[in-house]
């Protein structure tokens, strides 16, 4: 079928010609509970039914090779009735939605990624080797997500906190505009790790509608670089101590030293408001 076809348009290009897995498994080398799969002839729906299917015969580590651009990695793993989690290290670049709606498991690239990682993620934890693209972390209701250089426009949008489930958002590098737009809770931690000495942060409209959860920015931005629906403050002891664990994590990750990142400068910023345009609404 043409991938031009007037009906489905794009649609044959991911959909079209899929294979059943029994012809995938000549892709995937299982020792015990660990399985290594090439994914360099996969369409992305056959590379998540493979996936799905070596952990449903009881892997519970999964090598990702040859990964280029396939969508929503480890967003099916779904395991009722069981306390075990899947590890994925993924090699190369995965494509769009990363770990989304992860449910507890953890997923390691190796490279880059592309935008919306942790899309709407529950719980677990993604570690990216590299740079993001937008949208990460968009509606991120728990678990971890740490960054080792920059991400794109509108990260952290959306995300939101309930009770005793925070998600946490650690990035190493720096972000485009509207870092922290409408977030609703959580805890987000912008490092500017490759900003030169006295070099400021780019993002502009940072916090534009934000009504939850805080934002630690390590570094310096002007006043109007700033939404007008945050303010900014002085860490406390709280603060340092929330800082200075997820600074250990990351730096657990990736090769930098906890001490230097922790002696630079920290700013707080918080929403002014937890209703900041209810005076649109009639209610």
């Amino acid at each position: 079928m043409n991938g031009l076809n007037m009906k489905f348009g794009w649609r044959d290009n991911f959909l079209d010609g899929l294979r059943p897995v029994r012809e995938l498994e000549k892709y995937v080398q299982i020792k015990g509970t660990q399985a290594e799969i090439d994914a360099q002839n996969m369409k992305h729906k056959e590379l998540n039914d493979i996936i799905f299917h070596v952990v449903k015969k009881g892997v519970r580590e999964i090598v990702l090779n040859n990964v280029f651009g396939q969508r929503y990695i480890g967003s099916r793993i779904y395991l009722p009735g069981t306390e075990d989690k899947v590890k994925i290290d993924v090699h190369n670049f995965p494509g769009n939605d990363l770990g989304v709606f992860l449910g507890g498991h953890s997923i390691t690239v190796h490279g880059n990624a592309q935008d919306g990682v942790g899309n709407t993620m529950d719980s677990g934890e993604i570690v990216v080797h590299g740079r993001a693209g937008d949208v990460v972390a968009m509606s991120m209701r728990g678990g971890k997500v740490f960054i080792r250089d920059n991400v794109g426009y509108r990260t952290a949008i959306h995300m939101k906190e309930y009770k005793d489930k925070v998600p946490v958002l650690v990035i190493g590098g720096t972000a485009q505009d509207f870092f922290g737009e409408y977030m609703a809770g959580g805890k987000v931690i912008l490092l500017g790790l490759n900003l030169k000495q006295g070099e400021y942060h780019k993002a502009n409209y940072i916090g534009t509608g934000m009504h939850g959860g805080v934002i630690y920015l390590r570094g310096s931005v002007e006043e109007h670089q700033l939404g007008k629906e945050v303010g900014v403050r002085q860490l406390d002891h709280n603060d340092w101590e929330v800082v200075t664990k997820y600074v250990k994590e990351f730096c657990g990750h990736f090769d930098y030293s906890e001490k230097e990142i922790l002696a630079g400068n920290f700013q707080k910023l918080l929403p002014v408001s937890k209703r900041p345009y209810g005076k649109i609404y009639a209610y």
